[in-house]
């Protein structure tokens, strides 16, 4: 696996660092007003700079009690392939190990081709056969 030096921490990215790595991956472009809203709300961030410079993130919203749902595990295409996304979920597993109470559910909807990625974390894809498949819906013009 190719290496990089990278600084980790548990924090989030400015409003306009979150809207120019969802455009790098093909992601909806959202509101400024919207991304820092959505950014405040969030439970848990863990974000990855090359010196400066925002390559990955992670976050998990929900209620902090009953429901977790990890969002935005992304990397930038030119950092992908250096074990980052490793590096993102291991922070959010560590913070989920201890912000979940028993009988919690930790959700997420992973990129089609991502699952098996997940899977090592222990997610299970929701086959419809105990579980419902699980829906999402998107809001756009």
């Amino acid at each position: 696996m190719k290496s990089i030096d990278y600084i980790i921490c548990n924090e989030a990215p400015t409003a306009e660092e979150y809207i120019l790595l969802r455009r790098q991956v093909g992601w909806d472009d959202i509101d400024l007003g919207v991304a820092q809203k959505s950014l405040d709300g969030s439970l848990f961030h863990v974000s990855i700079r090359d010196d400066k410079k925002l390559i990955g993130m992670a976050r998990i919203v929900g209620d902090g009690f009953m429901y977790f749902y990890i969002q935005d595990v992304v990397v930038s295409p030119d950092y992908q392939g250096y074990g980052l996304g490793k590096a993102l979920m291991g922070r959010v597993e560590r913070y989920l190990s201890k912000a979940c109470p028993i009988g919690a559910t930790v959700a997420l909807l992973a990129v089609r081709g991502k699952e098996s990625f997940y899977r090592g974390y222990g997610y299970i894809e929701r086959d419809g056969l105990n579980l419902g498949k699980g829906m999402c819906r998107f809001v756009r013009d």
